[in-house]
């Protein structure tokens, strides 16, 4: 029972923290956005870690670099998933994969078992996982096979977080998140990094272009739309507690029970995105959403009992 009630507490606040990525994103860069997440979420946790305790041994720390790897490749592929589109279908499509991959690796693998109460939970946790993150989209076309396997490779690089979390030992602690973060943080300050000096180079060109052109030609440039950066990594830095609150939630709940219950009920994350849109911005939650809300609830419940 508490394994479901952590892990589906850390879904709904692990959507609470995409909902602060989003409107961070909508005002500075989202790869920004996330780095800033995530070196927030390391030096909370550092400061945290003599609180809270944990040993540091080279197994939980490798694991948990391992975790870091997996956390940023699952960021860039979601966010050039769904920038292809459609999210109707690569959204729902990521969550149920990052589902699927840790519920197989904890029954198959793990030799985890359940009673049959909670197998049928698993499956309609499958179904609410589908039915909740699923986008409602006019005129949404069928996906492109590179939105596809980017949705695959990003569903799977979330399932692998949840592998490599479980391999830590209970006695380590939030060591493992410290190491999370840490190897995340760097991997998208370095992507960023590569990204503003390619950016750079091109400006470098377009520069010697402009130079080469007529003079009545520039008066024609289009002034670059204005940025609230100071805002948007205010909701970064707010996205990187409230994020870190969630993996603290899935880790214990990940150790307070199986893996497969754990995952399926963390991939319930879109939840809390759709609450709080709906809470603050006033978006309008589509019936089928509502649907996958009381059937995840059932499911939670299900799998409690079992």
């Amino acid at each position: 029972m508490l394994t479901a009630v952590l892990s589906l507490s850390g879904a709904l606040v692990f959507g609470a923290a995409d909902f602060l990525g989003g409107l961070a994103a909508r005002r500075v860069n989202a790869m920004l956005a996330t780095a800033v997440a995530a070196v927030t979420g390391f030096l909370l946790l550092l400061v945290a870690a003599p609180f809270l305790g944990g040993a540091w041994t080279p197994h939980d720390a490798l694991w948990g670099a391992f975790s870091g790897v997996a956390s940023a490749a699952a960021i860039s592929l979601l966010y050039a998933a769904l920038a292809i589109g459609p999210m109707s279908i690569l959204s729902p499509l990521t969550a149920v994969v990052a589902a699927v991959a840790p519920m197989l690796w904890g029954l198959v693998v793990g030799g985890e078992r359940l009673a049959q109460l909670g197998y049928w939970g698993l499956g309609l946790a499958l179904v609410a996982v589908v039915l909740v993150g699923f986008v409602p989209e006019r005129g949404a076309v069928r996906p492109s096979p590179r939105g596809i396997v980017m949705s695959v490779g990003s569903g799977l690089a979330i399932g692998t977080f949840f592998i490599t979390i479980d391999q830590t030992s209970d006695e380590s602690g939030i060591v493992p998140l410290i190491l999370n973060r840490g190897v995340s943080a760097a991997i998208l300050f370095t992507v960023l990094g590569a990204i503003a000096v390619a950016g750079a180079r091109r400006r470098r060109g377009a520069a010697v272009d402009d130079e080469r052109m007529p003079r009545a030609r520039l008066g024609a440039s289009i002034a670059p739309p204005r940025v609230d950066t100071a805002g948007g990594l205010r909701l970064a830095v707010a996205c990187g507690v409230v994020d870190v609150t969630a993996s603290v939630l899935l880790l214990l709940g990940i150790r307070a029970g199986d893996l497969s219950v754990a995952a399926v009920l963390g991939a319930m994350y879109p939840a809390g995105t759709i609450l709080l849109a709906a809470l603050v911005l006033r978006e309008r939650i589509a019936p089928v959403q509502w649907v996958g809300l009381t059937l995840a609830l059932a499911a939670a419940a299900m799998l409690a009992l079992a």
